[in-house]
């Protein structure tokens, strides 16, 4: 029995089964699946590997017009198969060689050039032919469209009585495109169509009943043919319609022109009573029916014994009936009816819908079948009338033949006992008078041990929890049977995870990390075995650990939006985040010129410049080769509100009480927290718009109150947390009355620039606080309490000066406004005074109280109001301090003064310097100036705790003391009796104090103190204050530790110094060789300490390297590694300049130089028998005065017979 051929295509590795395990697969075979299409052939094609038939895989199909503007015309054939084929073309059934081919296309395409296309009309069809087979074609009709004419002619006038019908005969010549058929004048001017003049399907102009009007002689019929870009014309044509005029028996005039006789309904269009209309199923059904009769006759439809199909419109007036994609139901009888006054007239339809050939599934597949099998091939196919089947074997005509075992039983072929010499490929063709379909089956007969197609040791990945399908494709006939095990084992891979599918894959679900290795596919029927390898690895899965936030954002900052995602680190390379906006990728720019930026470390999605646009879900996708996630957020733009809409005015009580009312725009996601009313006016300040009212964002009116005598317009804007939004438009102008002012001038103030006078002075109203013409301000006043009457001015100005006044005395002030139309309202009163005076008298017993060395209480009787003259604004007090009672000698003259405001009797003056002659005075003061001032009163302040001490240093430290150092605070502040000096253990690791201790020493002049009895090696915190008899001052502290032992001593310390490092030697005594020190160095110009490891005294010497040439460096050598003042030597040293040595070098070669050394090196010898001698006289070198400077038992016992050497 046959077998599919897709039942012998699997999907796996290919390898045979005996050397899979030590030889790898050069190459593969690959498989692939084409679907039918209209350009390729129907279906399954096998492996090229594997000798076959052709099969055609791409064509030319049904018919091609070929337009007068295309350069080429190409008809395509191309067939693939094992050998690969040869092809023949056919043209209308006769052997055609296409001409040479110079375009590139491959198998059997040609291609036709523009100017020989003529010769080329015809039927063709391609044959694809090797061993195995013949392949071949449906028929292809190339149709070479010409340009379509009218042809020549010579048309008479067409002369028609009034009432009678007429046709204009177009004919528009025939083309191999579509063409619109227009009826038009000379002038390109539609003919006017209607119920009585229309045209036909035919294209022809058909008048029901001619009528005086349509005399012309430029009826021109139009023929265009748009793909060919090509409209013709027809001559014109003319028509003559004679009126009816009254015989000469009639006692009409003859000038009477008669009206048109009734007229039985006849039919213009179709001639006849009955006709047929044949179409196919799919197409569009027209039937038409153009009738003649006088009057003009109504066109009806139906279809009879059935209602009409709901996809029936009627078109051109009635006379049109049309059904689009008819279907067989739409078949049957239909009647026109033409009626009119006079009669009717009717038409029948007989529809008859049929259908070329078509399959009934699909097209005959293709066969692989083994040898001794039977074959069926079935052609099932449809269409009306039923459609003629012929059959053919490699192109030749195949009939039934009763003594083979090929037999051909109408639309089945049957091989009985196939053999090989059977395949071949076989076409089935159906053909009826609409047309013709062919199929090409190929037919294999053989039997093939399993060959594997999928590559061996093919590589498949799959994320922890995913699944995975790895695939076995093989070939061979009988069908082979597919397993798949895992490397190692001979059993059968199952369980609840492992799914073997019927194309031979391997599905594992849920994938686990132990599921990596290698598995195995074998594949086996009765020709041989064969296997493959396929490995597995399990990756970890991407993951957002970051995901995008819902947020809000206000418009025109920047939105970021997060995404912070890993995958497996073997997927790097594949790994990409993408971003989505409302399920469309965005494309995102890593460079400045859009406004979306994507940031690759992190993922981030960067929007500059946010805007309304840019609200919308946002989408996440961070995906590799084998997975992919997502995650959302919503972003939500905040922006301004938009302007109002709408504003309108209307009147309230009256004209200047108005109601502004609006309907609020969109709010942009943030809502409306006020409306602001802008107006503006055109009489003061034209254009400027000025804010009048704010009202609730809840609320869309406005109640507003106006001035009079302007001319207004108003508009509104909203404000939410973004800011304020646009304006809307401004309203029409509305003009109020005008009126008396509303107020009052405000913020009265009264000034006395002078004794005898009083300034008054206010706000003014504003211009559009006029409310009419003619402002002005009546100004009165009278005195306080002594029952004058009012004085009174009007001033157009805002101020007013009164003169002659006593010296600040109180009046009373009010102001009231007036324009041409009226009073203001009743004004206020205010109080003010005349001018001031400077006070006349000076405070009295002044008296002090020293608070302490620095602070005072002065004390004083208050002046007389009446002398003050004015409003008293406060006290004075100044203090010159005359003397230090340290130097009584010196006059000192500073002066400082204080102000107290108001009514006051005491005050407290602070800074004042203790131990100190002062003089004291008060006055009084107001707006005018000081009065005079008082008695002065002289005092002394106490003695006080002096400064701090400058500069406290703690050196030259040993076993158990140290030396401190310091010097005199620069303020004593009295008389400087001795110092506090306190001294505390701490613990080196946390700083915390472990003892204290402290000493007084007396002496204002002791400058340097010897601390003694300290703990060895331990860090101590030193504090000294200074102090008087008033106690002492704050202290200055420093830290400074003593060392563990003493000293180390060393002789003949030396230096040599080259470009780039310094040697530093020295001699230490016998009993302290194994003792430790340091050296350190700094550049001076950087002024860091670098500090060496600990060195054993017994080493001798020690080199600084990495040296600066032409620098100044300090260098120390110091028993610890602090940095304090405990070094045994220091010396500044420089490093020699490059190139200096190659100089010298030069110059001793000349003789004056060596003579000048020798000289030198004599003077050297008596400078060391000098020293020779100083150090046996006990001789000091001054490397070592700063520590001679205060000796001690232990550093006189110390040898500080050092010098430093430079050579």
């Amino acid at each position: 029995m046959p077998v599919d051929l897709h039942r012998h295509v699997r999907l796996i590795a290919a390898v045979s089964i005996d050397h899979w395990r030590g030889m790898r697969l050069e190459g593969c075979l690959q498989f692939v699946l084409l679907m039918a299409l209209t350009s390729r052939a129907a279906g399954l094609n096998i492996p090229l590997e594997v000798e076959q038939p052709p099969t055609i895989i791409t064509k030319t199909s049904g018919t091609v017009i070929a337009l007068p503007y295309d350069l080429t015309i190409t008809l395509k054939c191309e067939a693939k198969g094992n050998p690969t084929p040869e092809y023949r073309w056919t043209k209308d059934g006769k052997d055609f060689i296409p001409p040479l081919n110079r375009t590139g296309h491959t198998g059997g395409t040609f291609v036709l050039q523009n100017k020989l296309l003529d010769e080329f009309q015809g039927k063709y069809r391609c044959y694809a032919s090797n061993k195995h087979g013949t392949a071949m074609t449906e028929e292809i009709k190339l149709i070479v469209a010409s340009v379509p004419k009218f042809p020549k002619e010579t048309v008479s006038p067409i002369v028609v009585d009034e009432g009678d019908p007429v046709i204009l005969h177009c004919n528009p010549p025939e083309g191999a495109t579509e063409r619109q058929i227009y009826w038009m004048s000379l002038g390109l001017q539609h003919i006017e169509q209607n119920e009585r003049v229309s045209m036909g399907i035919d294209g022809n102009l058909y008048f029901s009943n001619a009528l005086q009007k349509d005399s012309r002689q430029d009826y021109c019929c139009f023929a265009a043919f748009n793909k060919i870009r090509t409209i013709v014309q027809k001559p014109a044509l003319t028509v003559m319609v004679k009126s009816l005029k009254p015989d000469n028996n009639s006692a009409l005039s003859s000038n009477t022109t008669l009206a048109p006789p009734l007229r039985m309904p006849g039919l213009l269009l179709p001639p006849s009573v009955q006709s047929e209309k044949v179409l196919l199923k799919g197409q569009t059904l027209e039937l038409e029916c153009i009738p003649e009769g006088y009057p003009t006759p109504k066109i009806t439809w139906m279809k009879l014994g059935d209602e009409m199909p709901r996809k029936t419109k009627f078109n051109n007036f009635g006379k049109q009936l049309t059904i689009s994609a008819v279907e067989e139901t739409d078949a049957g009888k239909y009647m026109c009816s033409a009626k009119n006054s006079a009669g009717e007239a009717v038409h029948y339809f007989d529809v008859i819908v049929e259908e070329p050939p078509k399959w009934l599934t699909e097209p005959p597949q293709s066969q692989l079948t083994v040898i001794g099998s039977d074959v069926h091939i079935k052609c099932s196919v449809s269409g009306k009338p039923p459609p003629d089947i012929t059959w053919r074997r490699n192109s030749e005509v195949f009939k039934d033949d009763p003594l083979s075992n090929r037999r051909v039983l109408d639309d089945t072929i049957v091989l009985h006992n196939a053999t090989p010499e059977d395949s071949a490929v076989y076409q089935c063709e159906a053909s009826n008078n609409h047309g013709k379909i062919l199929a090409n089956i190929n037919i294999m007969v053989k039997n093939l041990a399993p060959q594997i197609l999928t590559r061996n040791n093919h590589d498949y990945a799959v994320v922890l929890g995913g699944d995975i399908t790895m695939n076995c494709s093989v070939f061979g006939s009988p069908l082979p049977s597919v397993s798949w095990t895992r490397d190692g084992t001979q059993e059968t891979l199952v369980g609840e995870r492992f799914y073997e599918l019927q194309n031979g894959s391997l599905q594992i679900t849920n994938a686990e990390k132990d599921d990596r290795g290698n598995y195995v596919c074998v594949a086996v029927n009765t020709e041989g075995k064969s296997a493959a390898i396929a490995v597995l690895d399990v990756k970890d899965p991407t993951r957002i650990m970051n995901p995008p936030q819902d947020m809000q954002i206000i418009s025109g900052t920047t939105a970021q939006l997060m995404c912070q995602a890993e995958c497996d680190q073997s997927l790097r390379g594949t790994f990409e985040v993408i971003w989505m906006k409302d399920e469309e990728e965005i494309p995102l720019s890593f460079e400045g010129n859009s406004r979306f930026r994507h940031v690759v470390d992190d993922g981030m999605l960067q929007i500059m410049n946010v805007n309304l646009s840019d609200q919308g879900l946002y989408t996440c996708i961070a995906r590799t080769s084998l997975d992919e996630v997502n995650a959302t957020g919503l972003l939500t733009v905040l922006d301004v509100p938009d302007a109002p809409k709408n504003v309108e005015i209307s009147e309230l009580t009256d004209r200047r009480n108005v109601s502004l009312s609006w309907v609020p725009g969109n709010d942009h996601n943030s809502s409306v927290a006020e409306f602001i009313v802008e107006f503006e006016e055109s009489q003061w300040e034209p254009g400027r718009w000025k804010e009048l009212q704010k009202v609730p964002g809840n609320q869309a009116t406005a109640e507003l109150a106006l001035q009079g005598h302007l001319n207004y317009q108003f508009r509104v804007y909203a404000v939410n947390a973004v800011g304020p939004g646009p304006p809307s438009e401004p309203t029409e102008r509305y003009k109020t009355p005008p009126a008396a002012p509303d107020r009052n001038p405000q913020n009265i103030k009264i000034h006395g620039h002078l004794p005898d006078q009083m300034e008054i002075s206010w706000e003014p109203l504003l211009p559009i606080e006029h409310n009419g013409p003619g402002l002005e301000y009546k100004v009165s006043y009278r005195r306080t309490g002594v029952g004058d009457d009012w004085s009174w001015n009007l001033e157009k100005r805002h101020s007013f000066n009164v003169k002659n006044t006593s010296t600040y005395v109180p009046y009373e002030i009010k102001i009231q406004s007036r324009n041409s139309h009226g009073w203001g309202p009743e004004p206020k009163v205010v109080t003010g005074y005349s001018g001031e005076d400077v006070p006349t008298s000076a405070p009295r017993d002044v008296a002090v109280e020293v608070i302490n060395t620095t602070v005072l209480r002065v004390s004083w009787t208050p002046v007389p109001q009446a002398t003050v003259r004015g409003h008293l604004r406060g006290y004075n007090v100044h203090w010159v301090r005359k003397q230090s009672l340290l130097n009584p000698s010196k006059i000192l003259d500073e002066r400082h003064s204080l102000s107290f405001p108001g009514k006051r009797n005491h005050a407290i003056v602070p800074q004042l310097e203790p131990f100190s002659e002062y003089r004291l005075t008060v006055n009084v003061y107001n707006k005018k100036g000081n009065g005079p001032n008082s008695d002065p009163v002289t005092f002394n302040t106490p003695e006080g705790v002096p400064r701090q001490v400058p500069i406290l240093t703690a050196s030259n430290a040993r076993k158990d003391s140290i030396l401190l150092v310091w010097g005199p605070p620069l303020e004593t502040n009295g008389i400087l009796t001795g110092y506090l000096l306190q001294y505390h253990l701490l613990n080196e690791t946390t700083l915390e104090v472990v003892d204290s201790q402290e000493i007084n020493i007396s002496g204002a002049d002791t400058s340097q103190w010897r601390l003694q009895g300290l703990k060895d090696g331990s860090l101590y915190r030193f504090q000294l204050s200074a102090c008087t008899q008033a106690g002492c001052g704050p202290p200055l502290a420093q830290e400074s530790s003593t060392v563990e032992q003493a000293l180390p001593a060393l002789l003949n310390i030396s230096c040599y110094v080259s470009d780039t490092f310094a040697k530093i030697s020295w001699t230490a005594i016998e009993e302290q060789q194994d003792s430790q020190l340091y050296v350190a160095y700094k550049n001076n110009r950087e002024a860091i300490w670098r500090i060496s490891e600990a060195v054993n005294t017994s080493q001798s010497f020690h080199i600084i390297d990495g040296l600066k040439p032409g620098m100044e460096y300090t260098v120390r050598l110091m028993a610890n590694r602090l940095l304090d003042n405990t070094s045994i030597f220091e010396e500044v040293i420089q490093t020699r300049v490059k190139g200096v040595g190659g100089q010298q070098s030069e110059l001793s070669t000349q003789g004056w130089f060596i003579g000048t050394m020798c000289a030198v090196a004599l003077l050297t010898l008596i400078a060391l028998m000098a020293c020779f001698v100083r150090r046996n006289k006990g001789g000091k070198y001054a490397v070592k005065e700063k520590e001679d400077l205060h000796p001690d038992e232990e550093s006189q016992g110390m040898n500080d017979d050092t010098f430093c050497e430079y050579r």
